[in-house]
């Protein structure tokens, strides 16, 4: 069975519209910011300073929105791993308010080189990050 990493994140005024509905535009923040807690919980780096590192931008994201969030309410966001590739991953998001289905959603990311003055290039994930996420593939 496939590992999960699970996050939570209490939905603030700001995250909300004037009925203190969630916007849906904060349900694609909240997955970025769970996609970056999972890469450190794996001791996994994505903003190097480095001369040359390794990044994963985003080519794809989409969210279904099942049921409204509300202010002040906490969720909790399951990520898994829906697809490891060569060069691409594709993270799998649940998020749920006790119980409570409210989202689902999908961001595939494309691992590449950055080096300063240079456009992005895309590479291989590199094994021993590899071998850290194959167990988080459903």
């Amino acid at each position: 069975m496939a590992k999960t990493f699970r996050t939570t994140r209490f939905v603030e005024f700001h995250d909300t519209d004037m009925a203190g509905i969630m916007h849906f535009a904060s349900f694609y923040l909240y997955m970025g910011s769970a996609e970056h807690e999972f890469f450190r919980s794996l001791g996994i780096t994505l903003c190097s300073r480095e001369d040359e590192s390794v990044t994963f931008p985003r080519v794809s994201a989409h969210c279904d929105f099942k049921s409204p969030a509300y202010c002040e309410q906490v969720l909790e966001i399951v990520v898994s791993i829906a697809r490891l590739g060569t060069k691409s991953i594709t993270f799998h998001f649940e998020m749920t308010h006790e119980g409570r289905q409210v989202a689902t959603g999908q961001m595939t990311c494309v691992c590449c080189h950055v080096r300063p003055n240079e456009p992005l290039e895309s590479m291989p994930i590199p094994v021993d990050i590899a071998e850290k996420l194959r167990p988080y593939v459903t």
